[in-house]
């Protein structure tokens, strides 16, 4: 197709920024994040040049956890691996639409964490999920470039008019006849209800506030719903300690309810920390017995036990998800995870940018079909990675909200890009105004990146 792109050179560089207050995650108190921003120029069959620009946090804490190396460690090892996808990419020689560049180079990238855990002797390899994450950047910037040199926004470039192959070419033959962009609207919303994170360290009232920062941005949970006027709340819990759990909501709960009346929505994250399906059901008949109320408030429930499904498979959902859906996130990095989590009993899906935007589509179309939850998370998404991520939220079918927490933990990453996305970086009336991402290509403005290079 005229369509397709030629990669004609890839660049990349990385961009540090440490978080405003610490994040708790996994049991782990993180305060920093490095950004994978990356650049690709690419050339359409019908001649038009354009270069492509993609961000993304690499969260190596979320995508490479381990007890055996250091923080300073695996991030050393997605980085090294960026250089080395960097020069796959570039040594691509074919014409192709974006979807059919990362798919078939998709089983190199995980060949090269292979082989970058063999011969640096990493105490852990590389996991596909970190692997994911590095590529989304790289992914990213094709999607843009792609878009941009045909001038439209990149959700308008996943049809029969811009792909030769049917979904089925990725996912099984179920599929035949159907394209991406049946999953997709035409036009995004004009607004998505956005999910504030509390994390495990957060403050809620005053009280819990040890070392007050003054930085004119709010501190405690009261501050945000007042400031943001929110109405979706996203909150961690440890997994390991029930009572802990249970009054942690139910603090929250009585928060909310005191600072803003009419309707909550909360989603409950446990990190995989919960060491069994059983876990789950105490606390949630625990919550049943504190208030009903409170009970109808949940919308969903997160990955609650171990990413690792095929090595727990008595962790099954059925029961859990009869009473509130249950989202599978770590463990989703391909159909065939997808297809076990369901038999596992997960009733819902997560969908991420940081592990690619055909991926997403993919995954959506995918979820649609079997009648899955369907939500958007980020990574703590900063600036284009954000965007990016608010573009998914806003266009696919039946998305029930978005996560965007870099602007109560890393703020100053998204400085360059507030004024030019009102209603992106800063939320009003709960929701982010997403019905502006109709630009080309991902819809992020090219200028903001060109200096990171």
């Amino acid at each position: 197709m005229k369509s397709d792109v030629a990669i004609r050179s890839v660049e990349y560089s990385f961009e540090d920024f440490l978080y405003r207050s610490p994040m708790k995650f996994g049991g782990i108190a993180v305060d920093r994040v490095t950004l994978l921003n990356t650049a690709i120029t690419v050339r359409t069959q019908a001649g038009e040049e354009c270069t492509g620009f993609g961000s993304m946090p690499l969260g190596n804490i979320w995508a490479f956890p381990s007890r055996l190396m250091t923080y300073d460690q695996t991030l050393g090892a997605m980085q090294l691996l960026t250089g080395s996808l960097a020069k796959i990419l570039a040594s691509y020689q074919d014409f192709a639409h974006p979807v059919d560049i990362s798919h078939d180079l998709e089983p190199r990238y995980f060949e090269e964490a292979t082989r970058i855990s063999r011969e640096e002797q990493l105490a852990e390899a590389i996991p596909k999920l970190a692997t994911l994450v590095v590529a989304s950047a790289f992914d990213a910037a094709l999607h843009d470039g792609f878009a941009k040199a045909s001038k439209i926004n990149c959700f308008h470039g996943y049809s029969s008019q811009y792909m030769k192959r049917d979904a089925s070419a990725y996912l099984d033959s179920s599929f035949r006849g159907q394209y991406l962009d049946q999953c997709l609207l035409r036009a995004p919303r004009q607004s998505m209800p956005l999910y504030h994170l509390v994390g495990a360290l957060d403050p809620i009232t005053g009280t819990d506030l040890s070392r007050p920062l003054h930085d004119g941005l709010p501190e405690t949970l009261g501050d945000w719903i007042r400031t943001d006027g929110l109405t979706h709340i996203k909150i961690k819990l440890n997994g390991d300690d029930l009572p802990w759990d249970v009054e942690r909501v139910v603090q929250i709960d009585a928060e909310a309810q005191s600072v803003r009346t009419g309707a909550w929505h909360y989603s409950l994250d446990f990190n995989e920390r919960c060491p069994n399906v059983e876990y789950l059901l105490e606390f949630l008949a625990r919550i049943e017995e504190r208030s009903l109320d409170l009970m109808s408030r949940i919308q969903y429930i997160e990955q609650p036990t171990a990413r690792d499904l095929k090595s727990k498979p008595e962790n099954r959902m059925h029961k859990a998800a009869q009473i509130k859906p249950v989202v599978i996130d770590e463990s989703l990095v391909d159909y065939e995870s997808l297809l076990a989590a369901r038999d596992l009993g997960y009733t819902g899906v997560a969908l991420k940018a940081c592990k690619g935007q055909g991926n997403a589509l993919l995954m959506a179309m995918a979820a649609m079909k079997f009648g899955l939850f369907l939500c958007v998370q980020d990574l703590t998404c900063p600036g284009a990675s954000l965007i990016q991520s608010a573009g998914l939220a806003a266009r696919i079918r039946g998305v029930a909200g978005i996560e965007a927490n870099a602007r109560q933990f890393v703020p100053l990453a998204n400085q360059l890009w507030d004024t030019s996305f009102p209603g992106i970086f800063t939320i009003r009336e709960g929701s982010m105004a997403t019905g502006q991402l109709t630009g080309p290509g991902l819809g992020a403005f090219e200028a903001k990146l060109r200096g990171n290079y």
